[in-house]
């Protein structure tokens, strides 16, 4: 067929919205482009791979090749688009040496983003490692395995056998740095204090996950002391030191020097936006692009979606960029629904997130920095309020930490935190409902919500804190 329905991507909004076409309609065929081996994978699985709790690599993937055959998509691995005619209406790409160009109908940006090391010199040395991509899971845990003992399944046909031997070769490491205090960072610390190694923490600012606000940090910083992670905090990293070899020996640091024998960088990410560059395809503020709520870009045939795209913000109405695996997967979704002949938008974003810090759950949602509240037009008000998971009587329970922000003068719930031991996480959900129907504090604390000793107190901590909010409100 002669206007196919180009993708840019093999992962989550990419297979998606190629999945989702393809049940859509059979008059126009489907084509992915994905420059490395591996597509459809849980990332956010890495860190518990690493850890042992996932045992295979191929337990992350949520498609695999041979699916996406079977429901006709034309899925092309090792194929790099370098390149992206929107006149023409054709993308360039370069295969085992060789260049072609592939004509589209529509065609959807799906590139994602990359891991941040510019910052750190010495990110590239051997041992020095991001955890973006299951490759880099692989190495990682290779090396935390005795020499010739890998726990890597080498035969599994993605994986980077060369990369994945090397590390094995290694002898296991005593000590590691983790340069980032943010998901990665705490996951990472979880994974390696597992395999019993002496695990240093490095962050610039005196907060971790600091998205999460200052009552979940605060908690946080207390756990990962208590599980054995030695913290560096307010403390900047100035370079990662190798040998003569190339291979990682110590991180130097505001502080002094420490030594180690693995590093992990997890200072952040990038929207992967070098594709359109030569394009009339605009990026918005954030870097990432620049799409409106269908996910098309302001060029027409043209959509974004992932953790290259922007979205529009539940709270604020703008455009943000917040890279998230549900995002990218309802966004592709939708794009591909819309491609299709039925336009869908690709939903608002909150900005929902939660973390595993060994222990404790932490969930966030919408605003929680006041500054960024003043710089939307709110007057920020915010409670913390500490209640118990469950009847007092009922064993099991623990101390739950939700913080909830509303504007002063409409009393709108802005945003929110929640940490804890006993099933805080999925607390967040009722503040991400709340904001996304645009709920008052007094709104929510009215809310139905189930109770039973085994689960909640008949007053659930989140309408504890919007009592108390409520109660501040009305006080102003």
């Amino acid at each position: 067929m002669s206007d196919p329905f180009v993708i840019v991507g093999g992962d989550a909004a990419g297979l998606s919205a190629a999945s989702k076409f393809t049940r859509e309609t059979s008059e126009r065929d489907v084509i992915v482009f994905e420059k490395g081996e591996w597509v459809s994978y849980a990332h956010c699985g890495t860190p518990y791979y690493v850890k042992g709790t996932v045992d295979q690599l191929t337990d992350l993937l949520s498609l695999s090749p041979e699916k996406a055959a079977e429901r006709g998509i034309d899925l092309r691995r090792n194929h790099e688009v370098v390149g992206v005619d929107t006149d023409a209406e054709t993308v360039t790409v370069e295969h085992d040496g060789e260049t072609f160009t592939q004509p589209y109908g529509d065609l959807l940006v799906a590139t994602g983003a990359h891991a941040l090391t510019g910052p750190i010199p010495g990110a590239t040395l051997d041992g020095a490692f991001t955890m973006h991509g299951l490759d880099s899971a692989a190495a990682v845990r290779a090396a935390l395995s005795d020499p010739g003992e890998s726990a890597v399944d080498t035969s599994i046909e993605y994986v980077d056998t060369a990369l994945v031997e090397k590390y094995t070769d290694w002898e296991p490491p005593e000590r590691v740095a983790i340069v980032g205090g943010g998901y990665v960072g705490v996951e990472m610390a979880e994974a390696f204090r597992a395999h019993d190694v002496e695990t240093h923490l490095f962050q610039r600012s005196g907060t971790l996950v600091p998205p999460f606000g200052e009552a979940v940090g605060e908690r946080v910083t207390d756990h990962l002391r208590e599980q054995g992670v030695k913290l560096h905090l307010n403390t900047a990293v100035e370079e990662l030191v190798g040998d003569e070899q190339g291979r990682v020996t110590a991180v130097a640091h505001d502080g002094g020097k420490t030594d180690l024998d693995l590093a992990l960088v997890g200072i952040g990410i990038r929207p992967n936006t070098a594709l359109v560059e030569d394009t009339p395809v605009e990026l918005g503020d954030s870097g990432a692009i620049a799409v409106d709520e269908y996910g098309a870009t302001n060029v027409d045939g043209v959509y974004a979606a992932g953790d290259c795209a922007e979205a529009s913000h539940a709270v604020t109405g703008k455009s943000d960029w917040v890279p998230l695996g549900l995002t990218a997967n309802r966004a592709g979704r939708a794009i591909g629904q819309t491609v299709a002949g039925d336009p869908s938008p690709v939903g608002d974003i909150a900005g929902t997130a939660v973390v595993k810090a060994f222990d404790l759950e932490c969930g966030r949602v919408g605003l929680l920095d006041h500054e960024q509240a003043r710089e939307a037009g709110f007057d920020p008000i915010s409670k913390t309020v500490t209640a118990g998971s469950r009847s007092g009587y009922y064993p099991g329970g623990d101390d739950t930490d939700v913080t909830l922000v509303a504007d002063r003068e409409s009393g709108r719930v802005l945003g929110g935190s929640i940490v804890g031991e006993d099933r805080a996480a999925i607390r967040i959900d009722t503040l991400a409902t709340a904001i996304e129907a645009d709920m008052t504090v007094d709104e929510l604390e009215r809310l139905d919500l189930a109770y039973a000793p085994p689960f909640s107190p008949v007053w659930d901590p989140v309408l504890v804190a919007a009592k108390v909010l409520n109660g501040k409100l009305d006080g102003t």
